[in-house]
């Protein structure tokens, strides 16, 4: 039996997902909720096989929801479903640790499909996200080592960035004024040569900075 958790703000989908999921063998959904406020307290409370993660949700959206989860209980499959199939909140994703990207198109049988190959180490795709992400990693064979002559501490704001922090968690995290951490991450935007943090992270991440 794979046990879910549910992350969907929409009232009627959550409900739908649940009665879909719940009534076909092999799957039970343990609870749905509308953002991640309390993802932690959840996940360790019902210990899913599997969680469906929307990105666009009230007050703790789903890319921090999953980041949060994957600090602390990384073999938890996080597969996201959403409307969203852009280039940069599939990175953002990827890079916080999803196991899985799919879209809230798909058919019902073949997100089962796709709950099942999560539950059994598989990354599951949309096609056309698949096709993205390969792309993706095509673009990111370029020269590594190169630094841009960043600071220790820009280097460490970059990294925070990388890990989905927001520019309030990094201040929390370092133990510095929020204002500080617009000037690292301006001067940080400059030397890479970006004009925002997708930009700043893909460029971290294609020429290996860490």
């Amino acid at each position: 039996m794979i046990k879910l958790l549910i992350y969907e703000d929409n009232p009627q989908l959550r409900e739908g997902l649940t009665m879909l999921i719940d009534g076909s063998e092999g799957f039970t959904v343990q609870a749905a909720f509308r953002n991640c406020s309390n993802v932690l307290l959840e996940v360790k409370t019902y210990q899913p096989d599997v969680i469906l993660m929307d990105i666009d949700m009230p007050d703790v959206n789903g890319l921090e929801g999953l980041r949060l989860i994957k600090a602390v209980q990384p073999e938890v499959s996080v597969l996201m479903l959403t409307v969203f199939d852009d280039h940069q909140n599939i990175f953002q994703a990827l890079l916080n640790g999803a196991n899985g990207y799919i879209l809230k198109k798909t058919p019902p049988a073949k997100l089962l499909e796709y709950i099942q190959e999560a539950s059994t180490g598989g990354a599951p795709m949309t096609a056309s996200v698949a096709a993205q992400v390969l792309k993706m990693f095509s673009q990111m064979n370029l020269p590594a080592d190169k630094n841009y002559n960043l600071s220790d501490r820009e280097k460490e704001v970059l990294q925070h960035l990388v890990n989905g922090y927001s520019y309030k968690m990094i201040a929390s995290e370092m133990f510095i004024a929020m204002d500080t951490v617009r000037s690292h991450i301006k001067k940080i935007y400059e030397k890479l040569h970006v004009n925002s943090k997708s930009e700043a992270v893909a460029k971290a991440f294609r020429d290996r900075l860490f």
